[in-house]
């Protein structure tokens, strides 16, 4: 059986599973294609794993006992197929911050103020979008938020009307970091994402997620889709966490890429992120990203969430946002693209492997019920802790 999550060959890779055989969510990593358990008392989340000197060192050299192969393991683990006495995969992250950035490509940050512009209405966005690049072109790949070339774009902006607070995150000094959702509520490989019902305009967003210890040490990264409702976003900035944060709203997997001399930040920082929609009504959309276009470096934007003035003792997961906004007409001319139910999202990069999430109505999701308190209990009745 292929692999679904075309991990590469090299690299370490360190994530969870469930199996019908233990109560608590096992720590893993992929050996020679077999999905291995490596929980132990030692590191008995993939926090404790990242808050090690050396992560990709301990999930090297870790004792365990495979499980089955990752090619079924993951085949299993999507929603539709999911058979309940075989392994699954679950989001490789558990007691960590899930934290995300916005409006870190400037290319994109005119879709954030067209979104606001039309105030959540696909059928405005297209003249707008047509306005607003006539006034200061199309090209913005080079600018550097904060810097006089950004401040005079903005001051345009602000003449013509089209002034944003999405300019004051995007072309500003200041990073956009807000939370995705709360530890232990995001989904992995295979699952359903959840779509807020009263959203009619929403889409995708991939991205790759970094993972940073309680210092802000970044020790591997992930890809995510940070799931959009722009219809909701485009009403009111102020709406981002019903815009942002809902049921399976929050996705990220396969595993978790840990640095090591195979893969670094200079990985992420040069990564492709590629997306594919398709959906049951033979709608396809593919897409492409260059991380090398961020206007704000991963780093950059680590220091922005945590530090002197923000501590997580246990770690974060923060998305580095997109340059990516669908705007190919899915059905009437003029009306842009939005997700429909049944739809199947991949997104992928050379050195991450592939994430693979069916889209639902974010009740229809299976409900979040197993957190961190769970998680505790269930690690001390197996000596764990």
């Amino acid at each position: 059986m292929t692999d679904p999550t075309r991990l590469p060959a090299d690299g370490l890779f360190v994530g969870r599973a469930k199996t019908s055989a233990a109560s608590h969510p096992l720590v893993v990593t992929v050996r020679d294609g077999q999905v291995v358990d490596i929980t132990s008392s030692a590191a008995p989340t993939v926090r404790d794993v990242c808050e090690l000197k050396d992560p990709a060192g301990h999930v090297r050299s870790a004792k365990g006992k495979a499980i089955g192969s990752l090619a079924d393991i993951a085949a299993n683990s999507f929603e539709a197929k999911h058979d309940a006495g075989k392994p699954i995969l679950l989001s490789p992250i558990d007691l960590q911050a899930v934290k995300a950035s916005g409006v870190t490509f400037v290319v994109s940050l005119l879709e954030r103020v067209i979104e606001e512009q039309a105030r959540g209405s696909a059928e405005k966005a297209d003249a707008i979008r047509a306005d607003i690049a006539g006034l200061i072109g199309h090209d913005l790949s080079k600018l550097k938020p904060g810097s006089p070339e950004a401040m005079e774009i903005k001051a345009k902006l602000i003449s013509r009307g089209a002034w944003s607070q999405y300019l004051e995150v995007g072309i500003g000094p200041d990073a956009e970091i807000f939370t995705k959702c709360q530890p232990m509520a995001s989904v992995g490989f295979g699952a359903d994402v959840g779509l807020h019902p009263v959203s009619t305009w929403n889409n995708p967003e991939p991205e790759i997620a970094v993972i940073a210890d309680s210092s802000g040490r970044i020790v591997g990264a992930a890809l995510g889709n940070d799931v959009n409702l722009r219809d909701v976003e485009g009403r009111s900035a102020l709406l981002l966490g019903k815009a942002k944060d809902n049921n399976a709203s929050a996705s990220l997997g396969p595993f978790i890429r840990l640095f090591d001399e195979t893969f670094s930040i200079a990985d992420v920082k040069r990564a492709t992120v590629r997306l594919s929609v398709e959906g049951e009504d033979g709608f396809s959309l593919e897409g492409a990203s260059s991380m090398a276009e961020i206007s704000r470096s991963p780093e950059e934007l680590v220091k922005a969430a945590m530090g002197p003035h923000h501590q997580y003792p246990d770690g974060l997961a923060l998305y580095l946002g997109t340059m990516f906004v669908p705007s190919k007409d899915r059905g009437e001319k003029g009306k842009g693209f939005t997700h429909k139910v049944g739809d199947i999202v991949t997104i992928s990069s050379e050195k991450l492997g592939a994430l693979t999430n069916r889209v639902r109505l974010s009740p229809d999701c299976p409900h979040w019920t197993y957190g961190a308190s769970h998680l505790m209990r269930d690690l001390a009745k197996a000596n764990l802790l």
